[in-house]
């Protein structure tokens, strides 16, 4: 059982001893550095015992340090060559259980309980998995997730700055979520191009989801013509825009990144009404 996490020389001399090397296609940067990891695990929350949903084991360096710290952890690698690493990484270590499959193809919608996200999740496939877990899985009250800088900062951004749009409002619906950190490219293996940042936060769970969907929808219409205004871009969801936005509390003059997410929900409701 490991008692603390890997190092970058560890897990350059893992991956070799295993004769691995990381795949660009599945956008593998495998963390390595002991107090980023220390970090990650300390913006858990939680008691011991409380389940973690980790997706992105990698070398199971941050697998063993949320197992020391008391959680049980259910894991999620889709590549199967890592197979023989986590099992040497793992072996001797309690509360650990890794599947080997595309957390993309889970049903998180079905866990029951209370769960933790904790996640280094690839490049490639990073914000439409967050997102889909933040929209199908009520199961998960907490988020601790590592991103590339630039989706972290799409996810906490305000209305009116360059980086709000879609995937803002889904996440400002579903939880409250902040910019913990930046990590450095050299605490990886290999080092990406561009810095990666840690975001954290807890759900939100609404009173009316089905209100927090339509919210969506009316989102994803508007950003998908975001250089038209709303009047315009809404017309197809909304029979009568410019009264419809005007009883929202929303200027049929405006554009999809000036509305804020609880403006978009304000519509949802009187589009049903």
């Amino acid at each position: 059982m490991r008692s603390r996490p890997q190092t970058r020389a560890e897990v350059r001399a893992l991956l070799a001893r295993h004769d691995l090397a990381a795949r660009k296609r599945l956008g593998q940067h495998f963390l390595a550095d002991p107090n980023i990891v220390d970090k990650i695990v300390g913006l858990v929350g939680g008691t011991p015992g409380d389940r973690v949903l980790e997706v992105g084991v990698g070398t199971a360096t941050l697998t063993c340090a949320l197992a020391a710290a008391g959680y049980r952890v259910l894991g999620y690698e889709v590549d199967p060559r890592l197979r023989p690493i986590v099992a040497e990484v793992t072996a001797g270590v309690g509360g650990v259980e890794v599947r080997f499959e595309d957390a993309l193809r889970v049903d998180f919608e079905s866990l029951e309980g209370r769960w933790r996200l904790v996640a280094n999740l690839p490049y490639n496939v990073g914000t439409p998995l967050f997102l889909t877990i933040l929209r199908t899985a009520p199961a998960v009250i907490r988020f601790v997730v590592m991103l590339q800088r630039e989706v972290a900062d799409r996810l906490v951004a305000s209305p009116g700055s360059g980086t709000y749009g879609l995937p803002s409002v889904v996440a400002a619906l579903h939880a409250d979520l902040k910019r913990a950190f930046t990590v450095p490219p050299q605490v990886f293996v290999p080092p990406p191009a561009v810095d990666s940042a840690v975001v954290v936060g807890d759900r939100r769970l609404p009173a009316d989801p089905d209100a927090v969907e339509r919210a969506i929808e009316l989102a994803a219409a508007a950003f998908g013509q975001r250089r038209k205004k709303l009047r315009t871009s809404l017309s197809r969801l909304l029979p009568d825009p410019d009264r419809t936005l005007t009883a929202a509390g929303v200027d049929p003059a405006s554009r999809a990144e000036q509305v804020t997410p609880e403006q978009y929900l304000r519509l949802a409701g009187e589009q049903a009404a």
